[in-house]
């Protein structure tokens, strides 16, 4: 699909004329692809890259012209279950036409934000900017639902939550390989405006992207260890909550196996003979009430054992790290 743009007063606007600036091409197909290279003269492999998820970030120049593959953060759907993408886009800047190729349809820029477009160079910039608020968007949104998903986390004994977990921890390689190739872009490009007198606003800009790059990194680095380093403790955080509701389901068993085992004497007819003159209703009253205070005899019991072992373990592990301590240090005693 073809759009054409140019600029009106300081803005870009969509528009039919042929002889506009700028021409966006989403998601070409192979026709559209042969025409680029053929009209511009790109080579087909460079047109391809651009629509390629693959492909790695990187600038050529040629002549006065400016190929730019660079690598954006996808529109995010829910059905991607959490997993955040990222896509390659063509920046493709010649003397006077922006051609655009882009994998799916989004906005050259921000139109929340007035900015006033005097060059093609300006709209190509603006839009690596905006990129890069993009990559920052989209790891607040997964620091927010990494919260979110802990707290249900906690209290879960399936798989669904950890996979999730392990797709943001996923998504975060993927971003942090693109924005790392995207730093080698921009600085080739504010490299080039060094040699070229009359870029230097451009060259301080790209300076500042620079910098927003870099933070961008070092925030999805950062994340992406703590996610990762984190991610054994959560997966035994599930075991833990099942081996407790199997630890509750197993004293609750034991509670009623004695219990059973009298309900089942009592039921025989040996305790109708038994208990023979006296009243039915006492002598089942008192029936029940001694199998009530055998279970809660028998879950004292139970917890008891539990406390010793538990007493046990911490003893056994302040011992081993006092051990360790006297090791470690030579101490001769404590």
């Amino acid at each position: 699909m073809l759009q054409k743009y140019d600029f009106s007063g300081g803005s870009l606007a969509e528009t039919t004329d042929e002889n506009c600036r700028i021409w966006v091409y989403v998601n070409p197909d192979n026709e559209e692809n042969e025409f680029i290279a053929r009209e511009y003269n790109i080579d087909k492999h460079t047109v391809e890259s651009a629509t390629d998820p693959d492909e790695i970030s990187r600038i050529e120049f040629e002549d006065d012209n400016i190929f730019i593959i660079w690598k954006r953060p996808k529109n995010y759907l829910s059905s991607d279950n959490l997993l955040f993408g990222v896509s390659s886009i063509g920046l493709f800047l010649f003397k006077e036409r922006l051609v655009v190729v882009l994998p799916e349809d989004v906005s050259l820029f921000d139109r929340k934000q007035q900015t006033a477009f005097s060059s093609l160079m300006d709209i190509t910039i603006k839009f690596l900017y905006n990129s890069i608020r993009h990559y920052l968007d989209h790891i607040k949104a997964m620091k927010i639902i990494s919260r979110e998903i802990q707290i249900k986390l906690n209290a879960s004994m399936e798989n669904e939550y950890l996979i999730q977990m392990f797709n943001l921890s996923e998504s975060l390689i993927y971003y942090i390989n693109a924005i790392s190739s995207n730093l080698t872009v921009l600085i080739k490009l504010r490299n080039y405006f060094e040699k070229h007198p009359g870029n230097e606003e451009r060259s301080e800009q790209l300076e500042d992207i620079i910098i927003e790059n870099n933070q961008c990194l070092k925030q999805a680095e950062i994340y992406s260890s703590v996610l990762s380093g984190l991610m054994d403790a959560r997966g035994n955080i599930i075991n833990n909550n099942m081996n407790v509701l199997i630890k509750n389901l197993t004293i609750i068993n034991i509670i009623f196996l004695p219990l059973n085992l009298l309900a089942s004497i009592g039921g025989m007819s040996e305790y109708s003979m038994m208990t023979d003159g006296m009243d039915w209703k006492l002598s089942y009253g008192l029936f029940i009430g001694a199998m009530g205070i055998l279970g809660w005899v028998t879950l004292k019991f139970i917890n008891r054992i539990n406390a010793v072992s538990q007493s046990t373990k911490i003893k056994q592990s302040l011992f081993k790290k006092i051990k360790h301590w006297k090791q470690s240090t030579g101490a001769a005693g404590i």
